[in-house]
């Protein structure tokens, strides 16, 4: 589908930020990002774990400062 952005009173630095946000919005430079090379199943659910276990950490310091 493609992505159209208005030029207001010739505002092209606006345009170009609106369209790089609704674009970055959309997720497509991490689908890029993610398609550049294959990952095995394996060591993506490895990396998902490693992840979850980070934001946990992170989370339950956050909850022992309050």
């Amino acid at each position: 589908m493609a992505t159209q952005v208005t030029v207001k009173n010739g505002n092209l630095d606006l345009a170009l930020r609106k369209f790089k946000q609704k674009v970055a919005r959309d997720g497509v430079p991490s689908e890029c990002k993610k398609r550049e090379s294959y990952i095995k199943p394996g060591v993506a659910r490895r990396a998902a774990k490693k992840e979850g276990i980070k934001n946990s950490k992170k989370r339950n310091r956050k909850d022992n400062r309050d």
